[in-house]
């Protein structure tokens, strides 16, 4: 198990399994590999009591630790991985931050350089560094060709509440990212395209830009829900001055995934922005066979997304 649970390991060895925690529902699945993509093997998702789960970057997340665990021991019985003890895991969006950092300059030593991340990450954040855990991932540099890094950051307190969870369970989880680093995985599919992923939440959304198979932006959005057309709008057009003339040949890969939006709408305002075509996609679309219509893509493409990550 990595020392620092909220980062990846760069060729560590990831279980099959993963666990997603929502406000209201949580979910379990476990992968196969398959011809062409991936297979559920196992799943299960189930609802939460309301106000159990209540999800916050600086608060109190878990109001019953002792209810929860129960609940998702009655989870994973009911999707026969009950012996299952490795899990990767997903958390709210509103539990945890993402931001990408650019490091301006050529800092004089390696010291500076790092001094400079921690300085932007407390800036984007608003919180210390010690009281925060942090994983980043280095992406493209920038037209000026500055080092960017996508930072993913929650709190210690709060992490530390989903790791007395796990405990509890005696689960092992040797990853733990926000749930649009779950989701995001299905874009990663060797397309040089680019792919826009929008996820809903009950603050309002998080939107990422794939570039290929990496993050080229990622936009947290808190809104009421009668404002998330404007707010969309207002990414896809930052995107297409991203994209420039070649937008229209560019982006070819839509992913709605969240009941606060409505993918048709959402396709339709891209459609208005960009000037081009997107049908939303789905599990078949990326690549994931369901067995059974009962099993929602929404509620699981967080875990199935890190679950995937075994391959």
């Amino acid at each position: 198990m990595p020392s620092n649970p909220f980062h990846k390991l760069v060729r560590a060895r990831l279980p099959q399994a993963a666990v997603g925690i929502e406000s209201n529902s949580a979910s379990v699945v476990q992968l196969d590999r398959a011809r062409g993509g991936w297979a559920v093997r196992r799943a299960a998702s189930i609802n939460l009591p309301a106000e159990l789960v209540k999800p916050s970057f600086d608060q109190t997340n878990i109001s019953d630790q002792n209810e929860l665990a129960r609940t998702l021991r009655d989870l994973v019985t009911s999707a026969g991985l009950l012996r299952q003890r490795k899990f990767s895991a997903s958390l709210p969006e509103a539990s945890t931050r993402s931001a990408i950092v650019t490091i301006e300059g050529t800092a004089a030593s390696r010291r500076e350089t790092e001094e400079l991340f921690e300085w932007k990450v407390e800036r984007s954040f608003g919180a210390p560094l010690s009281e925060l855990r942090v994983s980043r991932e280095p992406m493209a540099p920038d037209a000026q060709r500055q080092a960017r890094y996508l930072v993913n950051a929650i709190r210690q307190d709060v992490l530390a509440e989903y790791e007395s969870l796990f405990h509890a369970l005696r689960w092992h989880a040797g990853l733990i990212l926000p749930r649009h680093a779950g989701e995001e995985q299905w874009l990663r599919n060797g397309t040089r395209g680019d792919g826009l992923l929008f996820t809903a939440h009950e603050e309002g959304f998080t939107a990422v830009l794939m570039r290929g198979d990496r993050p080229l932006a990622v936009r947290s959005v808190i809104c009421e829900p009668a404002e998330c057309d404007d707010e969309l709008h207002r990414i896809l057009l930052f995107y297409r001055d991203r994209a420039g003339a070649q937008v229209e040949s560019a982006v070819d890969r839509l992913l709605v995934i969240g009941e606060h939006l409505d993918k048709r709408r959402v396709a339709d305002i891209a459609q208005e922005a960009l000037g081009v075509s997107l049908k939303p996609l789905n599990a078949a679309d990326v690549g994931l066979l369901v067995p059974t219509d009962s099993l929602n893509f929404d509620a699981i493409a967080a875990p199935a997304g890190l679950a995937r990550l075994a391959w």
